[in-house]
């Protein structure tokens, strides 16, 4: 099975599910889960220099033995290293084992965001980067961002699931062409939305899991995925989405369920976004 692509607005190609490996602790277990994901068909990872495994994500490319042309690799820049994003990018290229990256993002809009994407737009120019974006940006950041930017971001990563919808936001980003990436899309498991009757019922009717028909409903939003686990049969299951489809109405009954209830961090906070800026720089 071949994963669909999104294509972003500077014509390079996204492949809409991927694994994400946040919070992904264990060396062993990260090596497993990686030839565990590229054995059953995934090709896109996402990674961030805060997560701190680019190093064991860099590991597993090379123990693979794939070709670097067959993979989609993000990592992002977190805002401590505002002040040398260039040295953040190389820094991380270096652990990665890379030449180059797929995507590259801006972790959240703390202070000195503008001046970041800046400078990540003469690594983009330098063709280093094949797309660069932006992660948690709300429509007030980038529409700060597009008073200095020449280059409008290729996506946004935001927190998505059925309990935060974000209409607004994804109706802003349609029409600036710039696409949908979701983190957290099963509400990392934590926010009860696996015992939503509704999404049981679908489950029920597709003979799906609700994990399956929360997927299915972002890849029908046109969202870019990347569910973390490190389990085979998870793995393998998150992957086997490309063989039903919801109906209008299931997707309209999905959309009934919204709370505009996140799990993560609020990127409107002014003192969260200070904390990023003092978290310790990666190694």
């Amino acid at each position: 099975m071949t994963v669909p692509t999104i294509t972003l607005n500077n014509n390079v190609q996204i492949p809409q599910l991927g694994m994400g490996v946040f919070k992904m602790k264990d060396h062993e277990q990260f090596l497993k889960a990686f030839q565990w994901a590229l054995d059953i068909g995934y090709r896109h990872f996402d990674t961030a220099a805060i997560y701190g495994n680019e190093k064991w994500l860099g590991e597993a490319i090379k123990k693979s033995g794939i070709d670097r042309h067959e993979l989609f690799i993000t990592s992002k820049l977190w805002p401590a290293e505002f002040d040398d994003p260039k040295q953040a990018f190389e820094n991380s290229l270096k652990r990665l084992g890379l030449d180059y990256l797929d995507l590259y993002l801006i972790h959240w809009p703390a202070p000195g965001y503008q001046q970041a994407w800046q400078a990540m737009e003469k690594l983009y120019q330098a063709k280093k980067i094949r797309a660069i974006g932006v992660s948690n940006f709300m429509i007030k950041h980038l529409e700060q961002l597009q008073q200095v930017s020449q280059v409008t971001p290729a996506v946004d990563q935001i927190e998505l699931h059925p309990y935060l919808q974000r209409p607004k936001l994804l109706q802003y980003l349609q029409q600036h062409n710039i696409a949908v990436e979701a983190w957290g899309p099963l509400g990392q498991g934590s926010n009860g939305v696996f015992d939503e009757p509704v999404l049981q019922d679908l489950a029920a009717k597709y003979h799906k899991s609700v994990a399956q028909v929360i997927l299915r409903w972002h890849l029908q939003r046109q969202a870019i995925i990347f569910p973390k686990s490190v389990h085979q049969q998870r793995l393998q299951q998150n992957f086997d989405i490309f063989d039903f489809e919801l109906s209008s109405a299931d997707m309209q009954a999905i959309a009934r369920l919204d709370k505009n209830q996140p799990n993560g961090s609020d990127p409107n906070s002014d003192e969260f976004l200070a904390q990023t800026k003092l978290r310790p720089v990666i190694n």
